[in-house]
C-alpha cells in the first residue's frame, strides 16, 4: 500500500515580500559596486521595511512555515550581511587595506552567525527580546550613516578609522548575548491609547522633515539600547530573560 505524500504549503504573500527584500539587497550590492552609494543605502532601508512586513504578515495571517524562515534567513544574509559590508568597503574601507577588508568580512561572518543562532533558538526565547543586535538593525544603522553624510568619501584618517570601529562594534554586538527589545508585542491589531496614535503621527512627521538625521538617531539609540539596558537593569532590580539552555530548555518570562 502506497503512502500518500503530504505536500507542505508554501505561503505566497510573505515569501513574495521576502523575495522583494532579496531583490532590494541585490540592488544595494550592484549600486555599491557602481559607486552609487546613496542608492545602495536607500535600497537597504527598503529591504529592512520589507523584512518587517513579511514577518508581520506571516504572524497575522498564520502563514509562518519552515520554508519561509529559511528563505528569510538567506535573503537577510544577502540584504543585511553582504549588502552593507560591500557598501562600507566601497564607500570608506578600501584605503585601509587589510583592516578595511577584515572589517567588511566581519560584518558578513557575524551576521551569518547571528542568523544561524536565531534559527536555532526560534521558539525558545521570549519573543519580546532578541539575543544580540538583529542583523537588519546593524544594516539599517550602516545605511543611515551613509545617507547622513551623503557624499562619496575621501575622509580623513580619524573619521575613516571611526567607520572601521563602527563595523567591528556592530559585528561584536550581533554575536553577543546582549538582549535587545524586539517590539513584537506592539501589534497593529491591538488596542492602544489615543496618545499612542498621536505620538506615532508626531514620530513619522519628524522622520519626514529630516529623514537622514532621524534615521541615524534612531539607529544609534537602538544600537546602544541593548548595552545600556543590560548595565542599568540590575540597578533598578529588573531581570532580563535567561538565555536558551539556562534555567530549563525554554526560559520563562522575566
Amino acid at each position: 500500500m502506497k503512502t500518500k505524500r503530504v505536500k507542505k504549503p508554501v505561503y505566497v504573500l510573505p515569501n513574495l515580500l521576502t523575495a522583494a527584500n532579496l531583490c532590494a539587497g541585490f540592488i544595494a550590492i550592484t549600486a555599491a559596486i557602481n559607486l552609487q552609494f546613496e542608492k545602495a543605502a536607500i535600497a537597504l532601508v527598503v529591504a529592512g521595511l520589507l523584512d518587517i512586513f513579511d514577518g508581520k504578515i506571516a504572524r497575522i495571517t498564520g502563514s509562518s512555515s519552515r520554508f519561509g524562515m529559511e528563505f528569510d534567513s538567506l535573503a537577510d544574509l544577502v540584504s543585511f550581511g553582504v549588502g552593507p559590508a560591500l557598501l562600507m568597503y566601497m564607500w570608506a574601507f578600501q584605503p585601509y587595506g587589510r583592516a578595511g577588508w577584515v572589517a567588511a568580512f566581519l560584518l558578513v561572518a557575524c551576521g551569518a552567525m547571528r542568523l544561524a543562532r536565531f534559527n536555532v533558538h526560534a521558539g525558545k526565547m521570549d519573543r519580546r527580546w532578541f539575543i544580540g543586535l538583529p542583523i537588519p538593525a546593524a544594516a539599517g544603522f550602516i545605511a543611515s550613516t551613509v545617507l547622513l553624510l551623503e557624499q562619496p568619501v575621501m575622509f580623513g584618517r580619524p573619521l575613516g578609522t571611526l567607520f572601521i570601529f563602527q563595523a567591528y562594534l556592530l559585528a561584536f554586538l550581533m554575536v553577543s548575548t546582549i538582549r535587545y527589545r524586539s517590539f513584537k508585542e506592539v501589534g497593529m491589531r491591538q488596542k492602544h491609547p489615543f496618545s499612542f496614535l498621536v505620538c506615532s503621527i508626531f514620530f513619522f512627521s519628524i522622520i519626514a522633515m529630516k529623514p537622514q538625521a532621524t534615521l541615524f538617531a534612531i539607529g544609534i539609540v537602538y544600537v546602544l539600547s541593548g548595552p545600556v539596558e543590560a548595565a542599568l537593569s540590575p540597578l533598578f532590580g529588573k531581570r532580563l530573560p535567561p538565555l536558551p539552555g539556562k534555567d530549563g530548555n525554554k526560559p520563562g518570562l522575566p
